[in-house]
């Protein structure tokens, strides 16, 4: 049987994924510095403490960077650290983050650069943060700061991280864990994803000012609902609605101007300035959602999730593995002709058993979709190493390299050299996927 090599576009883009507060330790200044306090608030009773230690030795990780052949990276910027007082920008810390991105581009390494991903600066969070349209004008300002400091090292921006996340998981649900913790409040959610879309668009125009030529994005979760009795027409429905609200009212502002029935639910401001506000999207995919029909849940569009019946989970029951519904989201991202980055993709995965496969399997539905066209520019695997997973705490292990938060300690696991090579031939082999998924090689890969 040949060995077929199935290549990626020319300058395809093989990178990893990484937060501020996740990984740079000491962060004590925004609002999750001050979630952590709380007993409870943490699942694990962590703290995120020195974190990966990146304030002070980013370096060493960007060197294993180098070890596995990528050429981009995707890490955020503190706004607590350049902002730390409402209008105080402070230059130290402005001039660690030169010290990161030139040490990236010295290593060949294009970074993409995060500027708002879950955090904000205490004196932002009195003020009510996402929730009023006052925080625009503030987000405009940092970000009009950060590509004047930093825009001579990086042209590639990511405004924000998942406003369905942020929204749904602070101020929606009650199984997130994260600040500010007031569940069950659906206008609100709905106004503080409005507001995080406008913020989006503010720092598109913003960054373009200061940086003609920049390319600006967002970094959208999708996830591919399905019913969970696909022949129960109640279910088909709900598994609909929810598609709506999560996926599509998003892609529908950005592209379209519109808030549209669900986002336009209590608006006070127009969505035109939202419109036509990206030169590339970000999608952020780990799973599906199985939906179903609960009457008892009026406050969730009379909807519920459960897990696939002997659906294959990841660690701790994050999430089914189920690659197809990279696809789907692709499939929809496509119609709007823009690049595509897979801004994150990955599981927890503690003895590396799944994470193999689960990397294989999702690169070759990339691989497909680039045969049909579909403008797919690169991928951040989340992530590059173990680090705090929020409200989850150090439970959930996400890195390519195994890290002991205690010593500092890294040990590259197995799907860091299989990262490695497939990145290093910018190709899917043959050999490699009937090596990790022998289901998927008769068909696609002979």
């Amino acid at each position: 049987m040949s060995d077929a090599i199935h290549y990626f576009p020319k300058d395809f883009k093989w990178g990893t994924a990484t937060a501020a507060y996740q990984v740079e330790g000491n962060s004590h200044n925004n609002q999750w510095a001050l979630w952590e306090q709380t007993p409870g608030n943490i699942r694990t009773g962590d703290k995120a403490g020195l974190a990966c230690d990146w304030w002070r030795n980013a370096e060493a990780d960007f060197d294993r960077m180098v070890d596995l052949g990528l050429n981009a990276h995707r890490l955020s910027v503190e706004w607590s650290r350049i902002e730390p007082r409402e209008g105080y920008f402070d230059s130290a810390a402005i001039d660690r983050y030169r010290q990161m991105l030139l040490g990236l581009r010295q290593r060949g390494i294009e970074p993409m650069v995060t500027l708002h991903h879950f955090t904000n600066p205490i004196w932002l969070e009195e003020q009510g943060a996402w929730e009023s349209e006052a925080v625009v004008p503030r987000f405009e300002r940092f970000v009009a700061k950060v590509v004047q400091s930093l825009g001579d090292l990086c042209d590639m921006w990511c405004t924000i991280n998942e406003p369905n996340i942020y929204a749904i998981m602070g101020y929606l649900t009650d199984d997130g864990h994260m600040p500010p913790g007031r569940p069950g409040d659906f206008n609100l959610t709905l106004r503080v994803i409005r507001n995080m879309l406008l913020g989006h668009a503010a720092a598109y125009q913003t960054l373009h000012a200061h940086q003609p030529l920049a390319r600006v994005g967002i970094a959208h979760h999708m996830r591919a609902f399905q019913a969970l009795r696909p022949n129960n027409v109640f279910d088909r429905v709900v598994a609909r609605l929810q598609d709506y609200a999560f996926n599509q009212s998003i892609l529908e502002a950005l592209t379209r101007g519109r808030w549209g029935a669900i986002l336009g639910r209590g608006a006070s401001q127009s969505a035109r300035a939202v419109r036509g506000t990206l030169d590339w999207f970000g999608l952020n995919y780990y799973s599906r959602t199985r939906s179903y029909f609960d009457p008892k849940r009026h406050d969730l569009l009379f909807s519920n999730i459960a897990d696939t019946p002997d659906g294959e989970m990841s660690d701790h029951g994050y999430g089914e593995i189920y690659p197809d519904g990279l696809m789907h989201c692709l499939r929809r991202l496509a119609r709007y002709r823009l690049p595509i980055y897979i801004t994150e993709n990955g599981l927890p995965d503690d003895d590396d058993n799944q994470r193999p496969a689960f990397i294989v399997r999702h690169l070759r539905v990339l691989w497909t979709a680039a045969q049909f066209n579909y403008k797919i520019q690169g991928y951040y695997h989340w992530s590059l190493i173990d680090n705090f997973e929020w409200g989850q705490g150090w439970r959930m292990k996400f890195g390519l390299y195994a890290v002991d938060p205690q010593t500092q300690a890294r040990q590259p696991r197995n799907s860091a050299w299989l990262y490695r090579d497939i990145a290093k031939a910018n190709a899917l082999s043959s050999e490699i996927v009937r090596r990790h998924t022998p289901e998927l090689s008769p068909v696609l890969f002979p």
